[in-house]
C-alpha cells in the first residue's frame, strides 16, 4: 500500500532533516521547502496529502503560505510545527484551516501521532497546550480571519518584508517589482490600517502574526 505523502516546510535544515528521519518509516516525505513561496510551488507540483509547516518562515510566513495552498489543494491536511505556545496563535491557525498545531518542544512520538490523527479527519493539538484555551480564542477571535483579509496577498508580502527590516530596494528585489511599486503598496497598507509610521506597521505585523514577536 502506498505511503501517505508528506511535505515539510521549515527554514532550519536541522529541524527539517530530523522531522524527515522521524517520519520516513511510516510516511513518504516528498520534499522540504525552506520558505513560504517555495512551499506553495512545491505543494502545487507534488500535491502532498499532509503538510507540516513552521509559522515563522522567510519571504512569506507559514500561515499565509499554507492558506494559499489550501485554496489550491482543498483536501490537504496542514499541521503547524512551531516554537510558539501562544493559544491565540493556535486558534488563528485552526481558524485558517489547520488540522494540527504542534510545538517543537513536543515529544518525537507526537509528530508521528499528529499525522496519523489528522489523516483520520481529527484535529491535533500539542499536549503542551490547553484545548479549552484554544477553543476559547477560536470562539472570541473569529475576526482574526477577517483581519487577515483587510490586506491583499501582495500587501501582506510587502508588509512582512518591511516589518523584517528590509528597505524598499530589498523588498523590490525579493518580490521582483519596482521600488516605486513597493512605495505605492506601503502607502496603501498604511492607509488601510490607519498607520502613521513604519513602527505602527511593525506593531501590526507582530500583533497579527505576520512576523514573529
Amino acid at each position: 500500500m502506498a505511503k501517505t505523502r508528506v511535505l515539510l516546510a521549515d527554514d532550519h535544515t536541522l529541524v527539517a532533516e530530523l522531522c524527515k528521519r522521524l517520519l520516513d518509516t511510516d510516511f513518504e516525505v516528498i520534499g522540504i521547502a525552506t520558505d513560504g513561496h517555495a512551499l506553495i510551488q512545491i505543494a502545487t507540483d507534488l500535491r502532498p496529502e499532509v503538510i507540516i509547516v513552521d509559522i515563522a518562515m522567510p519571504g512569506l510566513n507559514g500561515l499565509d503560505a499554507a492558506q494559499r495552498v489550501k485554496r489550491i489543494l482543498t483536501s490537504v491536511k496542514v499541521i503547524f510545527l512551531t516554537m510558539n505556545p501562544d493559544p491565540e496563535l493556535a486558534a488563528e491557525a485552526f481558524n485558517r484551516g489547520a488540522s494540527g498545531y504542534l510545538l517543537k518542544t513536543s515529544s518525537t512520538t507526537e509528530l508521528v501521532l499528529s499525522v496519523r490523527e489528522v489523516l483520520k479527519g481529527k484535529s491535533f493539538l500539542s499536549s503542551c497546550l490547553s484545548r479549552d484555551a484554544v477553543d476559547m480564542y477560536r470562539w472570541q477571535h473569529k475576526t482574526l480571519v477577517e483581519e487577515a483579509n483587510r490586506l491583499t496577498e501582495r500587501q501582506r508580502e510587502v508588509l512582512q518584508l518591511l516589518a523584517q527590516g528590509k528597505v524598499m530596494k530589498e523588498v523590490a528585489s525579493t518580490l521582483k517589482m519596482s521600488t516605486r511599486t513597493v512605495a505605492f503598496h506601503k502607502y496603501r497598507i498604511m492607509e488601510v490600517l490607519g498607520a502613521k509610521s513604519s513602527a505602527d506597521l511593525v506593531k501590526y505585523a507582530v500583533r497579527n502574526h505576520i512576523v514573529p514577536s
